[in-house]
């Protein structure tokens, strides 16, 4: 056979070489040593999730911590699972979660000297490769159609082997010149196929950063390499893509593992080092006492959009992402609670290789602990550009009190024990909204020794009292002298030990005086949010319910 000849039958515009895009387009990167580079390498189907993320952030960590490259690559060359306006939402996800890439894809174009970015622009630098493989005779072309395909696997399921298109089975392999000729003479659609050299009892050892060394059964299958319109398949894009935007760590969801034989056949027929692979764990929930897989069917939460519509702050998520990335962030973080995240020195063998659990009250824990040490300027800022994006109705509620939504934040937080009532956007309106005439609602229920037409009674004797200018305790003391003249013990302790004197006690009064005034038996200091709202308002409020 004439491989060369063959070679050029099957890409007659092919001029270019391997070696002129890896020595003149795309040489070795200049950076330092032990400098990494890796890549998000999402496909356009309109649905970025929770593991996407996750594995970002590994891909962030490793590039951005060794002063390596951190890249967005974009994966379109399944044009079956193009979804319309996808890659704008893919970027602005990512955007949305604070993740900075160095080069790559943008929804602008892209930047950075190893493009294109988009797969479905690469198409010459694919069918170059291939063609060097066809020349070598590691690759040839089959014209086998999806009902000879279906034959031949009907034979192999009637004698009991493996199917796939392989050895013998392999129709097209030793095709002569002259019969490939005839057949593209013919306009008949073919594929190229790797020639693999591999056989169904090799196996090969490969170092996995995450799961450690390997031994895994070696491809032995003639997979397609380029499909019939010319586009390659996405484990030959893989390879030629990391080896010419010069990838040396790859972070991908162990789900891709059996993969791995066929890029590691890829890489080595083509001569060209391996990048590190790892490969992480899937994300895991607990669900009715069992642990089992997020599933896009049956969890919303693994959908990044989730997220976003609630508004968590990206560094929250970014915190807790990282208590599951790496076993020891915890303890760091307890060590250096005032530390950067960035300075915390995450690696690979912290990792877990049997299924990363996911807690969604584990992250509205953590996101308490780290809103509170946010500015509260900042939580404002944030809050109105989440409102503009996913809650329109309050952006001019928002902007009008501005002040007063900024003092009602601040409730709390300067004390030794901050208060820590903030998780994320969608919740933190809520905390606040009772200020807002209209969404302000009675949610609960005066407390059960306290009967409506009694509440009516104290509320009346709350408002002749009432004076906005009085401090702090003079207020309080106002409300001393309602509870002990309607019954009621001036202190809790006192209730305690003779309950059979009082109807309840000063904690019962206030209670009742905050639904009238918030709408709900617990929030921050009641005296301060009055001061807040101002005495009109408050007047209203206990008003509307006497």
């Amino acid at each position: 056979m004439d491989y060369k000849k063959l070679a050029d039958i099957l890409f007659p515009d092919i001029t270019k070489s391997i070696s002129y895009y890896e020595e003149t387009a795309f040489p070795k990167r200049d950076l330092s040593e032990g400098a990494k580079v890796t890549r998000l390498a999402p496909s356009p189907t309109g649905f970025i999730h929770l593991g996407n993320l996750y594995g970002a952030f590994v891909d962030e960590r490793l590039a951005h911590q060794s002063k390596g490259v951190f890249m967005l690559r974009i994966e379109d060359t399944d044009d079956k699972r193009k979804v319309e306006g996808a890659i704008k939402a893919i970027i602005s996800s990512l955007e949305y979660f604070d993740l900075k890439f160095d080069e790559g894809a943008s929804i602008d174009g892209a930047v950075g000297n190893y493009g294109p970015y988009f797969q479905s622009n690469r198409g010459e630098i694919y069918q170059t490769v291939a063609k060097y493989l066809v020349e070598v005779g590691r690759a040839y072309p089959c014209f086998c159609t999806e009902e000879e395909l279906g034959e031949i696997r009907e034979r192999q399921v009637s004698v009991n082997v493996n199917t796939g298109y392989y050895g013998k089975w392999a129709r097209d392999r030793e095709l002569s010149l002259e019969d490939i000729e005839k057949h593209l003479k013919n306009n008949i659609s073919f594929v190229i196929r790797l020639k693999s050299r591999g056989n169904q009892e090799d196996t090969f050892e490969i170092s996995d950063a995450i799961r450690g060394c390997l031994s895994l059964p070696a491809n032995y299958q003639d997979v397609v390499i380029l499909k019939a319109n010319g586009i390659p398949t996405y484990h030959f894009a893989h390879v030629v893509d990391d080896h010419l935007m010069r990838i040396t760590h790859v972070v991908r969801g162990e789900e891709w593992l059996s993969t791995l034989p066929i890029h590691f056949e890829l890489f080595r027929t083509l001569g060209w080092e391996l990048p590190v692979y790892c490969h992480t764990a899937h994300l895991m929930k607990i669900d009715n006492g069992v642990k089992r897989k997020l599933s896009k069917r049956k969890d919303p939460e693994l959908g990044l959009e989730y997220y976003m519509k609630l508004g968590y702050h990206p560094e929250a998520v970014r915190e807790y992402l990282l208590t599951i990335l790496n076993s020891n962030f915890e303890e760091w973080r307890n060590e250096s609670p005032d530390s950067d995240i960035d300075n915390f020195q995450f690696t690979l063998n912290k990792m877990s290789n049997s299924g990363a659990l996911f807690d969604l009250n584990k992250l509205n824990d953590i996101s308490q602990n780290v809103l509170v040490k946010i500015p509260v300027k900042e939580i404002y800022d944030f809050l109105l550009r989440w409102a503009k994006d996913y809650k329109r109705e309050i952006v001019d509620s928002l902007i009008d009190y501005k002040d007063a939504v900024l003092k009602m934040l601040s409730i709390g937080r300067d004390s030794d024990k901050p208060r820590k009532d903030l998780i994320y956007c969608q919740q933190i309106f809520e905390h606040i909204s009772y200020f807002f005439d209209d969404y302000f609602k009675v949610v609960d229920k005066y407390p059960e020794n306290i009967e409506d037409a009694e509440a009516r009674k104290l509320l009346k004797a709350y408002l002749e009292t009432y004076n906005h200018g009085d401090d702090q305790s003079q207020w309080f003391d106002k409300i001393r002298v309602i509870a002990t003249e309607n019954g009621y013990a001036a202190k809790p302790k006192e209730f305690k030990k003779n309950p059979q004197m009082y109807k309840g006690h000063v904690g019962d009064v206030s209670v009742v005086i905050r639904i009238a005034i918030v709408g709900r038996s617990s929030s921050p200091d009641i005296w301060e949010l009055q001061q807040i709202m101002g005495e009109k308002k408050v007047r209203e409020r206990v008003q509307s319910l006497i």
